[in-house]
């Protein structure tokens, strides 16, 4: 590809963007956002080749268009970029919910668009902006492509393509498995580190100052973007309130193990949860 547009120069899409210059260097990474303080921060750390605030600069004439911001901004994004999209361009996102974004795009299309193509790297960290992008950050890490029926087969191979060139695993499947499993892999341990902290500052603001490591590797993800967290609450509201319910019935089991002193009860949770958390580990 001659032109990638990241729209959205934060951890993931500067980091996709350093790994995909340092496989092609050829390849003109653009950068766009609405202002131009990250975009001055990417390009000064080689980042970026070259960066615009004109959406229609940004886009025009690129190969391969990724939308890297909050998932509440792709509609509008969707529309911006309507107008300058090539007949061969291809469009995909780094999102962490997908059915909104096919809603999206059907809205401002009319139908699905055949270019589009779903995609989601499961890979992160808690730190968040450009400057902390890392050009391995998805050596060796799932992504998730969620192709619609209609999917044009060239613009899904290219997709694929983009991420196992860079180290990554790529597996296919649909929107709604997609979002149910991240629903519970990633957005609910998400919702129980935000509240856990939030539950502490409640009882007793002094919390953390007898707090140790078991909190602090708990709790690591609590330091993620909030913004984005918030947008993925609204937009995989079913899937994360279903599962925050059925993790609520777990946790009143184990409260009345331990109020009617079920030792083997305890015991046999406690050990299942490690064994599987164990051999997890053993494929990492």
């Amino acid at each position: 590809m001659n032109k990638i547009c990241i729209i959205g120069v934060g951890l993931i899409g500067g980091s996709l963007a350093r790994a995909v210059k340092e496989k092609n260097p050829a390849t003109l990474m653009m950068g766009y956002a609405r202002t131009d303080k990250n975009l001055k921060i990417a390009k000064k750390l080689g980042v970026l080749d070259d960066y615009s605030t004109d959406i229609q600069e940004a886009v025009s004439n690129s190969d391969l268009v990724v939308l890297a911001t909050p998932v509440n901004a792709f509609e509008t994004i969707l529309e911006n970029i309507k107008p300058f999209l090539g007949q061969k361009t291809v469009v995909t996102d780094v999102g962490s919910t997908k059915h909104n974004l096919i809603a999206s795009a059907e809205k401002v299309f009319g139908s699905f668009p055949q270019f589009l193509i779903p995609a989601h790297p499961i890979a992160g960290k808690e730190k968040n902006g450009v400057e902390f992008s890392d050009a391995n950050l998805f050596n060796g890490k799932r992504v998730v492509v969620t192709p619609e029926k209609n999917s044009d087969q060239n613009a899904l191979d290219i997709v694929i393509s983009l991420w196992e060139d860079i180290g990554a695993h790529v597996e296919v499947m649909s929107a709604i498995q997609h979002d149910s499993i991240l629903g519970m892999t990633s957005h609910l341990p998400h919702m129980l580190a935000f509240n856990l902290v939030d539950y502490l500052m409640s009882q007793n603001k002094d919390a953390f100052d007898y707090a140790a490591g078991g909190f602090k590797d708990f709790s690591r993800i609590a330091s993620s973007d909030h913004t984005m967290w918030r947008d993925i609450c609204l937009n995989n509201a079913n899937e994360i309130t279903n599962h925050i319910s059925g993790y609520i019935d777990n946790l009143e089991n184990l409260s009345n193990m331990i109020k009617d002193h079920d030792s083997d009860g305890i015991d046999r949770l406690f050990l299942n949860a490690k064994q599987s958390r164990d051999n997890w580990l053993k494929k990492k």
